[in-house]
This record gives structure tokens, sequence and C-alpha cells, in this order.
């Protein structure tokens, strides 16, 4: 991919005279994996709304797959972006097949209404063996767990061939075990040659596996600090990001955070 996937300049997002962002400055590079923390509220899924083109900035520049928006037809940028939230899981039609649900991310549309070819299945089965759900193609998507019904949210983004990938606290409501295999299918596809860029938002920094190699900390709509993953998710920076005294551990490349009580140390 030439050029860079995602560009931000100076750009605010306002609703009446409440900033919701503000003054982001932020670029992603073809192959980086970045992980996005912030507390609730903090303007991660409205970063996330404006990359795919819901939400408008206020002002500054927004650049997505080389494309300006305000220049560009946002239909033209859509099919490129894989999206997977919590959301959009409750406006799957439950009671389809998981199969018809993981072709309809062909075509971004929830439910299947265009014909699929034989090669179209043969995908779909594919991306369902990748993300360990290879014998659900036959099952409704009301019968399945909530790791599974994830898993086949991923396999359905992949569908379209996304260049970019936005994963919205796709752990919510996962039980410890199905969050575990949920997020080393994650890591698995950060590892990918070839896949997509990953963007991963979530509150919880032990979610942030090895292949987020990149983090962004958004606090109050403010990027408060970015860069490489190891050196932005350090005691001292997530003691000073949180307010309150912490402590990260690192075990095979991924953080384990422990928050104290109390006001952080000078």
């Amino acid at each position: 991919m030439a050029g860079l996937v995602i560009e931000m300049r100076q750009m605010s997002c306002r609703r009446g005279q409440q900033y919701i962002l503000k003054d982001i400055e932020w670029r992603v590079e073809p192959g980086e994996h970045w992980a996005i923390l912030g507390l609730n509220g903090s303007g991660k899924t409205t970063l996330l709304n404006i990359i795919n083109g819901y939400m408008w900035p206020s002002s500054g520049i927004v650049r997505v797959l080389g494309k300006e928006f305000g220049r560009v037809d946002l239909r033209e940028v859509r099919p490129q972006i894989g999206w997977v939230s919590s959301s959009l899981q409750e406006r799957l039609y439950s009671h389809e097949a998981v199969a018809d649900i993981v072709l309809s991310g062909k075509y971004a549309s929830i439910g299947l209404y265009d014909k699929p070819d034989d090669a179209d299945r043969e995908r779909a089965g594919i991306l369902l063996q990748e993300v360990g759900c290879g014998s659900l193609g036959e099952r409704r998507y009301e019968t399945l767990s909530q790791g599974e019904k994830q898993k086949v949210l991923i396999a359905r983004a992949l569908m379209g061939r996304p260049l970019l990938l936005l994963l919205d606290e796709p752990c919510s409501g996962l039980d410890i075990l199905s969050r575990e295999q949920f997020l080393e299918a994650i890591d698995g596809l950060c590892r990918r040659e070839g896949g997509p860029n990953l963007l991963y938002v979530t509150h919880r920094v032990e979610e942030i596996m090895p292949g987020f190699t990149r983090a962004l900390l958004l606090r109050r709509g403010q990027v408060y600090s970015q860069g490489d993953t190891a050196s932005v998710l350090t005691t001292e920076n997530l003691s000073e990001f949180f307010g309150l005294p912490a402590e990260v551990n690192w075990r095979e490349g991924r953080p384990w955070l422990l928050l104290g009580r109390g006001p952080a140390a000078e």
C-alpha cells in the first residue's frame, strides 16, 4: 500500500460547544497495527466513526487510505474498511445462517441480498476455518456463544478483503476463556502476511496483544501519548494517564496492569 493508511491533522469534532475530539495529530503507516486505549468517554468510538466516514470532523484534515474526506465519495472508501463492534452485532439478523452472514461482508450489507458464487462460498468457509469456526457455517447466528459471534464478525469483515480493520472493544461481554481465545485469533491476524492494518479500541490494557506494536492513548478527547507500545505503556506514563498509581508488568510481549489507590505519585 502506497502512502499513509490514516492521516489526521488538527482534527477536531464538536457537538455544539462541547469537544468530543480536539486537535488530533495522528499517522498510521502501512503495516502498522495500533491499540487505541482510553477510558469511557475519551473519544475512542468517535475516532473510529470518523475513520469510517459515519461522523464528520468539525475542523482539520482527515485522510484514510490516501483519500481526503471532503474531496472523495465515501462510498469509494468504506468497502476497503472492515468493522467489528457490538453495535454491528446487534443489527445483524440473528436467525440467519453463519455462512450467509460472512458472505454478506463482501457487499457490506446487513443481510445477504446478492447471490454469491462458488468462489465466494469457498472463501467464506476458509475464513471461518481461520477464525476457528469452520464447523459453524450452517448454524444460526443466534445459537452461537458471544465469543463465536465475535469471531464470525471477524470473518465477515475479512470477506471484503479490507485494507483496514477496525475493532471496537470486541471483547465486551466475553468470559475470560472466550476472551483469551479471541485475542489469540486477533494476534494471529496481526502477524498474517498481506493482511489488513488493524486498529484495536479498548479500555483494558491486558487486551493489547504483542502484534499491536503501536499505541495511542486518548484522554478527554485529546491525544495523551502515542508511539511504540512498549514506550507508551510504561508504569510512569499510565500512572499519570489514569491519575492513580499503576504498575505495568510485561509477560511474553503483553502488558498487564495493576492499579493502586489514592493519588498518583508526583
